[in-house]
């Protein structure tokens, strides 16, 4: 006889452990599939984000940061450090215990909940059923009310530049390099490929990045991109767009890069290539042929805005459904799924998802770019104040960037809100809070906000869309 549960949910990462731990909060009976193994040879909750994706690459990021503060800037502070090192295998070590104790966090809080956590991989089958399979190789089919599908996604791989985990390797890879690279080449021009190059950058390697597209980070308002570009440019970044890769090759512990682009055929050796080209809905072996659920041509299970499949009881989340590839996006995507299983009607506003890109300026954005909104031909104002213009930012040595806001012309409605600057993954919240309010930025206008802070550059530019900020030069604006 099959096992019974009120709810199965095939994957740990965040839409998978979100949901597990709601739908337990709920009353229901939960089991939770996940088959990861983690370095430690270990089976670990977290999926991708926590384990390769988002907190190893942020806790990377930060200590390469903390390096380069010391190497560039500290002597601005009156700070002398003396000569420099950096230990790699010890900045390594200490993003893996970062990992451990948050992935093992979430283990703690699967045995407050009563939730089981079956180590290996599910599929699901016709009527609800999903078919496990022990990481020892042990079968057994599990009988549910209902399903949530949550197994995540896997980078995309190229045929000219095969990974080999040594040489040649993907996101995963490159936060596992036991030396900085002198010479680094990054496929990809996207958020994953420009954190990663900035990394070793900051460490002291040469990198290439390499960008198949002419347009630098198009989903981006291009005011902003062009902006951050300029400045990962000076930071040391060489990247290179229109540059499509067409072969790679391992000699001699090097990597031999083949490239075109409009001025022809160019050849770049590296010592080691990290290929950041996207991520792809891990889809394979998850769904029997007779399981009722479909997907559209690039394996994307369909789904309706509550991320109800085909199959009543059936659910998607994350990354294997439509919208962006973000753990935030699939951890609410998780909680809706628990709360219209338990029968409220909730939805994710997905107008109001935020973006962020951790480089150094951080840049962050939720909402419509102008060139979104320009295209639709409705009338709108923009509203822009640099940095520079901020005493906080101006003190802490962090003046680069600017914070942007669009809004209706008519209506004084935000409809986007773009920061390229220090921590514009706090401020743009800010920005979210505001939209998913309906707030004008006259309503922003008339808020006070502390001083000195960083915060200030958000209530300069909301001034700013009426020509009212009092710290930048402005005429008053033509209506």
């Amino acid at each position: 006889m099959s096992e019974q549960y009120d709810v199965v949910v095939i994957g740990g990462g965040p839409g998978g452990y979100v949901a597990a731990i709601r739908c337990a909060q709920l009353g229901m009976k939960v089991a939770c599939v996940e088959r990861r193994i983690n370095k430690q040879g270990k089976p670990a909750l977290g999926g991708t984000c926590l384990n390769i994706g988002c907190i190893p690459s942020k806790a990377l990021l930060d200590s390469s940061w903390r390096y380069h503060e010391a190497e560039a800037s500290f002597a601005d502070h009156g700070i002398g450090t003396g000569k420099l090192s950096i230990d790699v295998k010890k900045m390594v070590e200490r993003k893996d215990q970062v990992v451990l104790q948050l992935t093992g966090g979430i283990a703690q809080l699967f045995q407050a909940h009563k939730i089981d956590w079956l180590q290996g991989s599910g599929k699901l089958l016709a009527g609800k059923q999903v078919e496990f399979t022990s990481n020892d190789g042990e079968v057994k089919v599990l009988a549910a009310q209902n399903v949530i599908l949550a197994a995540g996604s896997e980078p995309v791989s190229i045929p000219v530049a095969a990974v080999d985990n040594d040489r040649i390797v993907d996101s995963t890879g490159a936060l596992d390099f036991s030396e900085v690279p002198k010479r680094l080449g990054v496929i990809g021009a996207g958020v994953i490929g420009l954190e990663l190059g900035s990394v070793w950058s900051r460490l002291g390697a040469e990198v290439v990045v390499l960008e198949a597209v002419d347009g630098f980070l198009q989903p981006v308002d291009q005011q902003l991109a062009k902006e951050a570009r300029k400045i990962l440019t000076k930071q040391g970044l060489d990247i290179r767009l229109g540059a499509r890769v067409t072969g790679a090759e391992v000699k001699a512990k090097k990597v031999n890069v083949t490239y075109t682009d409009a001025s022809g055929e160019h050849q770049e050796t590296f010592d080691r290539l990290i290929v950041a080209v996207g991520r792809r809905p891990v889809t394979q072996n998850l769904l029997a042929a007779d399981s009722g659920v479909t997907m559209d041509e690039r394996n994307f299970i369909y789904v309706n805005q509550q991320c109800r499949t085909d199959v009543p009881g059936v659910y998607a989340v994350g990354d294997l459904v439509r919208g962006p590839a973000l753990a935030h996006k699939a951890m609410e995507e998780g909680v809706m799924v628990a709360d219209v299983i338990a029968g409220e009607h909730t939805q994710v506003n997905y107008d109001t998802i935020p973006w962020v890109i951790y480089t150094h300026p951080e840049l962050a954005w939720v909402g419509k770019t102008e060139e979104e909104v320009k295209s639709s031909g409705e009338p709108y104002k923009t509203g822009v104040v640099p940095f520079a213009a901020n005493g906080r930012a101006l003190a802490a040595g962090e003046s680069h960037g600017m914070v942007k806001f669009i809004a209706d012309e008519k209506t004084d409605r935000i409809l986007g809100m773009h920061v390229l600057g220090p921590q514009a993954s706090e401020l743009v919240q800010q920005g979210v809070i505001a939209m998913e309010f309906g707030a004008t930025t006259e309503d922003l206008q008339l808020m006070v906000f502390g001083h000195p802070t960083l915060s200030e550059a958000v209530h300069e530019a909301a001034l700013a869309v009426d020509s009212k900020a009092i710290h930048i030069a402005q005429r008053k604006r033509k209506k």
